[in-house]
């Protein structure tokens, strides 16, 4: 019975992603639909035209056409698209089945808990070394902004440049940029990219990582304090 109910939140939302790519693909034929039958009609509208030499009228007429392939093409493509998202989801499925209880972040849920009573031990099973390097694990490539020294986490405006992956304070990375024209180049040691305004941002996961980093090294302090609290006593 429990396990049925753990394997119900994840169908359920593979079962919405699923319904929502099916949706997205069905409005888009719609559209696709809609706009041959827009192109039958404004064909047989320039026959017209053509036959009453309208040809001022014609001419509006085929850049429209124009105008509305394009759309088509989009259309087109973003169908395209949406099938070989599916069907590499589906392939990946198959090669390589989802086990939820092995993602990092099932990990961190865990530790989470555990530490709530249990801080500074292992997991049943597992060894002390092995719990630090999971509670510290994420995606950030650098622990402090390059220019200005402060720890990640410290930072007032994060931004992480979308080509490098490395994270800086907005501001003086800006400045930075404007002032090492034409080929700023990433101040992290031994980094090549050249940094464009364009693509060094904020991105979505940035400030839940950079919380992430914050949560664990609360934790790791909180840890540090106990342990010294019983060498005391």
């Amino acid at each position: 019975m429990p396990a049925s109910s753990a394997c119900r939140p994840q169908s359920s939302t593979a079962a919405r992603i699923s319904t929502a790519a099916s949706t997205l693909s069905s409005d888009n034929q719609h559209v696709i639909a809609e706009i041959r039958k827009a192109l039958s009609m404004m064909r047989s509208i320039a026959v017209d035209l053509e036959k009453q030499e309208q040809y001022d009228k014609v001419k509006e007429l085929e850049a429209a056409v124009l105008e509305l392939l394009d759309t088509y093409d989009d259309c087109t493509r973003f169908s395209e698209a949406i099938q070989t998202i599916e069907d590499e989801i589906t392939k990946s499925k198959a090669v390589s089945p989802s086990v939820p209880q092995n993602n990092p972040f099932y990990r961190q849920f865990k530790e989470a808990i555990w530490n709530v009573h249990h801080a500074g031990q292992p997991m049943p099973g597992e060894e002390q070394e092995d719990i630090i390097m999971s509670s510290t694990q994420n995606n950030l490539l650098n622990i402090a902004c390059p220019l200005t020294g402060k720890p990640l986490t410290e930072l007032q405006d994060p931004v992480r440049c979308m080509d490098c992956k490395h994270i800086y304070e907005k501001d003086p990375i800006m400045h930075y940029i404007r002032t090492k024209k034409p080929h700023p180049q990433c101040p992290v040691a031994g980094c090549p990219r050249i940094l464009q305004v364009g693509r060094v941002v904020c991105d979505p996961l940035l400030t839940i990582e950079i919380d992430e980093m914050r949560s664990a090294k609360n934790v790791a302090d909180t840890t540090t304090v106990e342990d010294f609290t019983e060498v005391d006593d």
